[in-house]
């Protein structure tokens, strides 16, 4: 009797494992916390110019800023739409571009060149798992990849959200170059509740100095991001050269001498919403279903049913700027630092259909709710659809396991004794300070004034000091001479001096309204300092 019991027991458990489900843990109304709720890439594809090569001096477009959740969530990532520059080397076929000994040549699977992960600019609006100040809407933050993976870097002084403290002097790559606006290693908040309204910006290549020879040899590209924000205008800060040219010299490869974002075309096939780390809880009912909950991620959504996430996407030759801003350089006619029409190349948007999986297991229905879609005037979003699974403007939020899929269903048809449906997801927490260090390049030469503090929209506090623009801690790296410092010195102040915060250097959005960002990133230079000096953020911290 007892050896019948352990068959009838021993066949119970292996058909509830065929079933897809262990029973050892299917217990009604005990509910699990995961973190894997949500992956896939919501995206778009951009058709490159005809003359690929010759519209390589810029990428830029509008995207969307909305709050994605209405709370901060904590252990959340979920980037809005965004893209890629990486430099053009569809020359090489074969030799690998990341070195031995780097973190991306452990990715066999991007081989045999490596040429997607060996140096990218990205960044863009988004919420990251690694931020320290979470207030609700997304953020904006430059980001790139100089050495294949092996970190990134984010801002004047940071890399992307990854450490407290500081960059080492050796791996400062981003030159501060706006006199008014600050760039927090958290990234930059917007003012208000925005709902859609657009972010411009661009990266343009533009020559702040002259190429190098020597080991490493060196171009001339100082990848700049530009701004356009309802309240903000114009370049904000830029990648310095020698960030993309040395890692031929620190890992003795000189193959990859001038392969770098530094000398390259850039090239932008692109973008996407980057659904990377979303927490999820899982339970099972009376029977022994299992079903997911993921948080409320929502939409703006228009009453024709449709989300427009990003438009306007253009390339650019050097005829936009970078001629212009040479030549402006060097002595000549005074540049407006405003994009040339006649250096401007619209793209045309294609999308499909995106998958999505939770834990490697394929999401089935949620196309049911919504679709990607390029709209008129070649606008790319979303459009959705009348579905009893969730509302229109929001992601569905529940699943039913269903063999080795996962099912959208709507919340009625969860079982009350998951206890799915009172579970809350917990709220991020003010984080650690963001602190530099109190020698090498931020004291010597150091700042001019400071330090001088305020406080943001996430509730963080900015301590910050005034710069000589050419004495900032990303160049102290580099033994240029006094005649090359001196040259880039004037160089800028010629831009504090004429490009002003209120004029369109990218062309104004075909539709909708400009985003506002907060208020407090601006600051005025204190007096004698008017140009030629840039705010340095030294640390960012709850209070």
């Amino acid at each position: 009797m007892r050896m019948a019991v352990m068959h009838i027991a021993t066949f119970a458990f292996i058909a509830s494992v065929c079933a897809g489900q262990d029973p050892r843990a299917a217990e009604s109304g005990k509910v699990v916390a995961h973190s894997d709720g949500l992956h896939g890439y919501i995206g778009f594809d951009a058709a490159r110019p005809p003359a690929r090569s010759q519209f390589s001096a810029g990428m830029g477009f509008y995207s969307a800023v909305w709050p994605l959740v209405d709370k901060p969530i904590a252990n959340f990532q979920i980037g809005l739409a965004s893209a890629w520059i990486t430099p053009n080397n569809s020359d090489n076929k074969d030799r690998p571009l990341a070195p031995e000994g780097t973190l991306a040549r452990t990715w066999k699977e991007r081989g045999p060149t490596w040429a997607s992960v060996f140096q990218t600019v990205e960044g863009g609006l988004g919420y990251w798992a690694g931020n320290h100040f979470r207030y609700g809407p997304p953020k904006f933050s430059m980001n790139a990849t100089p050495q294949c993976y092996d970190y990134e870097v984010g801002s004047p002084g940071w890399s992307f959200f990854y450490d407290n403290e500081a960059l080492p002097d050796n791996r400062l790559g981003i030159a501060q170059l706006s006199n008014r606006l600050l760039i927090p290693p958290d990234a930059l908040p917007f003012q208000g509740n925005p709902n859609g309204q657009f972010l411009g910006y661009t990266y343009m290549a533009l020559p702040f100095t002259e190429p190098a020879t020597g080991d490493p040899p060196t171009g001339d590209q100082a990848w700049t991001c530009f701004l356009s924000a309802a309240n903000f205008k114009g370049p904000i800060a830029y990648y310095i050269p020698e960030t993309w040219s040395k890692i031929g010299k620190i890992f003795n490869y000189p193959f990859i001498y001038g392969r770098g974002l530094d000398a390259r075309p850039g090239d932008m096939g692109g973008g996407a919403m980057e659904i990377n780390t979303v927490p999820r809880f899982d339970s099972v009912d009376a029977n022994g279903v299992a079903y997911t909950k993921i948080p409320r991620l929502q939409f703006p959504v228009d009453r024709q049913g449709r989300t427009f996430l990003v438009q306007d996407v253009t390339y650019y030759s050097k005829a936009a700027l970078y001629d212009a801003f040479k030549a402006w350089r060097d002595g000549g006619q005074v540049c407006s630092g405003q994009f040339n029409e006649k250096g401007a190349w619209k793209s045309q948007l294609t999308t499909h259909t995106t998958s999505y999986d939770q834990a490697g297991k394929k999401l089935i229905g949620v196309e049911r709710v919504f679709d990607t879609k390029v709209f008129e005037g070649n606008a790319w979003g979303l459009e959705w659809h009348d579905s009893d699974i969730s509302p229109r403007g929001t992601f569905p939020q529940y699943y039913r396991h269903v063999d080795d899929q996962r099912v959208a269903v709507a919340a009625k048809d969860v079982p009350a004794e998951t206890q799915l449906h009172g579970q809350e997801f917990g709220l991020a927490r003010p984080g650690v300070p963001y602190t530099s260090p109190t020698t090498g390049a931020w004291v010597k030469p150091g700042p001019k004034a400071g330090p001088f503090k305020t406080k943001l929209t996430d509730g963080s506090v900015v301590t910050y000091s005034w710069y000589r623009f050419v004495d900032q801690p990303s160049f102290q790296q580099y033994g240029w001479s006094d005649e090359k410092k001196a040259k880039l010195q004037a160089c800028v102040k010629k831009i504090h001096a004429n490009w002003p915060t209120d004029r369109d250097y990218m062309a104004p959005p075909s539709r909708g309204e400009l985003v506002s960002l907060d208020p407090a990133l601006f600051v005025m230079p204190p007096p004698g300092l008017e140009t030629g000096y840039v705010p340095i953020v030294t640390r960012q911290s709850s209070q």
